[in-house]
């Protein structure tokens, strides 16, 4: 037994029992019960509903019989049992099978046959009909909500709206004046046919609901306000149309055509009137009439739908046709930059290792091992950006510790003939991964522009420091001690530090100094969103080279980019996600990294 629901079940039942006390409440006793009975026969109707969802097939049978039984001690709880045999049978057409569902409806047919006939009468047509069409009515509500139509996927209310309007407009201005002339109350009638036009508003997404509705509404109207059945009948065509519209099932849609043709004729037909076979065929083709319309917008839609979807499909081919392009471009291009480049970076490498054998020792030999070295790193770096060519979804990383590549950035730099101080401090192995890779691809660029633009025996000071939760990399050089002979530049140096500083948030500036010199400092937050400080001197470096801020004259030994007024290059980067954690066995970077000059002497 599932506890979940229990509450629910407990809650069904104490309706039931409620529903009966609520009719029976001013009834007294009969000829064959006492009014002292109302309460036990109250308990006899409702507590079952406590087992409805469970056992719904039983409890429809035990109520159709409480029916019979209490019609025959005349008891006013025969009214309760035949309201909720009704819903009993609704529940048992939605949770079981069809043959249970049958004999459950052939008894309910029975035992409401049996209340209708008053005693010693003989069943009329009428009282025949309402015998059926009442247990009916719910198994096929309970039906269609088993196999219910599809959700509306558009959020446009607005045909809900002109649906709702139009069936008040349709109820209120057609009937108001004989509102005061049924038995009802004139509030009741007038609520009715509100609530019977706005039920419009609800029938694309409700449209089984909404047209068992209209129907049940009609049949009222037919038996307490003649005068309004027209509009109803209106109303109940709308509802077929509007069902036709959105069930794509061909059998529920025959279901609702012939039930629509039974209200139709319960509310046109009279006694007096003659059925011939042509009114027989002009009110089947009336009821026809909203089915073939709704079909036909079905249709329409399902057509809309269906150029929709291949218009969606062709868009997402051109697209991964364009994305094939792209890639297959790619590819050309990375062939050709690994045939161009690779070749000649190759035979560089070849030719500095052979003249390495015949100058064995001395700074000649040297340079060449540097020469080599240094192109055997250019072939790898090299493989590992035409990898990213050809997959763009790849992300090429920093395999070494950053720490590590700043130290041979500073070595390799010192061997070429920067006179390097690099100091690194400990803190900064506590920043993340990618702010301190950032910081030595700087180191790198730097230190490359500063031996491209100044020129061997150039001095170079170069510090890392940790602030707050990110680094801040300056990188500065002296005048250069002799004239610079210009060496072949892209001027995109800058111009990727730029990127890469902004990537992370931070700010960089470059620019010249009083002394002829050159300044860059860049700052990498290490929290994502969080703008970088102003780029300022990170302490020992702008006392060493006498300066503590950039100056306003660019002019300098032609860094990778144009000048620009007011001191240099500030870029303020916008905030971007944090790459955060270390590289595996990266802790702190070790002290100062000492003094490196001339060739090679650290």
């Amino acid at each position: 037994m599932r506890w979940r629901g229990l509450p629910l079940d407990v809650l069904l039942a104490a309706s039931g029992v409620g529903l009966d006390l609520l009719t029976t409440a001013h009834a007294g006793g009969t000829e064959y019960l006492p009014a002292e009975m109302n309460i036990p026969m109250a308990l006899l109707a409702g507590l079952p509903m406590g087992f409805v969802r469970r056992r719904p097939v039983p409890v429809t049978l035990y109520l159709a019989g409480l029916l019979v039984v209490t019609d025959q001690l005349v008891s006013f709880t025969a009214n309760t049992a035949q309201m909720l045999v009704c819903v009993a049978l609704g529940v048992a057409a939605y949770r079981s099978g069809w043959r249970a569902v049958t004999v459950a409806v052939a008894a309910t047919i029975a035992a409401t046959a049996v209340n209708l006939v008053d005693s010693g009468s003989a069943l009329t047509t009428n009282g025949l009909v309402y015998s059926i069409l009442l247990p009916v009515f719910p198994v096929l509500l309970g039906a269609y909500l088993r196999s219910s139509a599809g959700r509306l996927e558009e959020r446009d209310v607005t045909p809900d709206a002109l649906l709702a309007a139009g069936g008040v407009a349709i109820t209120v201005l057609s009937t108001w004046t004989s509102w005061n002339q049924g038995s009802q109350p004139v509030w009741v009638v007038g609520l009715l046919a509100v609530v019977g036009g706005l039920s419009l508003g609800v029938a694309r997404r409700l449209p089984g609901l909404v047209f068992l509705g209209q129907g049940v509404l009609l049949v009222v109207t037919d038996t307490y306000l003649k005068d309004a059945v027209t509009t109803c009948v209106i109303l109940t065509l709308i509802a077929i149309g509007v069902f036709a519209m959105r069930v794509s099932s061909w059998a529920w849609t025959v279901v609702a055509y012939l039930t629509g043709c039974m209200l139709t004729a319960i509310a046109v037909v009279g006694p007096d009137t003659e059925i011939t076979a042509i009114r027989v065929g002009t009110l089947m083709t009336l009821v026809a009439t909203p089915v073939a319309i709704g079909r036909y917008l079905r249709m329409r839609g399902a057509a809309a739908a269906a150029e929709r979807l291949r218009a969606e499909e062709s868009a997402r081919l051109a697209l991964a046709q364009v994305r094939a392009d792209q890639l297959a471009e790619r590819e050309r291009i990375a062939r050709e930059v690994h045939d161009i480049v690779a070749h000649h970076v190759g035979a560089m490498v070849l030719r500095a290792g052979a003249a390495r054998y015949a100058a064995p020792r001395g700074p000649v030999a040297d340079a060449l091992s540097d020469i080599r070295d240094t192109g055997h790193q250019v072939l790898e770096d090299l493989r590992g950006l035409l990898d990213v060519l050809r997959d763009p979804g790849a992300r090429p990383g920093l395999l070494a510790d950053p720490a590590d590549v700043m130290r041979e950035s500073a070595e390799r730099m010192a061997a070429a003939g920067l006179l390097v101080d690099l100091r690194l401090d400990p803190d900064t192995g506590r920043a993340p991964l990618v702010a301190r890779a950032s910081a030595a691809r700087i180191v790198q660029e730097g230190l490359t522009n500063v031996l491209k633009h100044a020129g061997p025996g150039t001095e170079v000071a170069v510090a890392v420091t940790a602030r707050g939760k990110g680094l801040a990399v300056e990188i500065a050089n002296g005048r250069p001690p002799a004239p610079v002979e210009r060496l072949p530049s892209s001027g995109s140096g800058l111009a990727g530090m730029r990127e890469r500083v902004r990537a992370l948030g931070g700010t960089l500036t470059a620019g010249s100094r009083e002394d002829g010199g050159w300044l860059l400092t860049a700052t990498l937050p290490g929290a994502p969103g969080v703008p970088g400080p102003a780029a300022s001197s990170s302490g020992g470096l702008s006392a060493l080279f006498g300066c503590e801020r950039t100056p306003r004259d660019p002019a300098g030994p032609g860094h990778d980019d144009a000048p620009v007024e007011d001191g240099g290059l500030v870029d303020d980067g916008g905030p971007v996600s944090e790459a955060g954690g270390d590289l595996a066995g990266g802790g702190s970077i070790g002290g100062a990294g000492g003094s490196a000059a001339g060739k090679g002497a650290a």
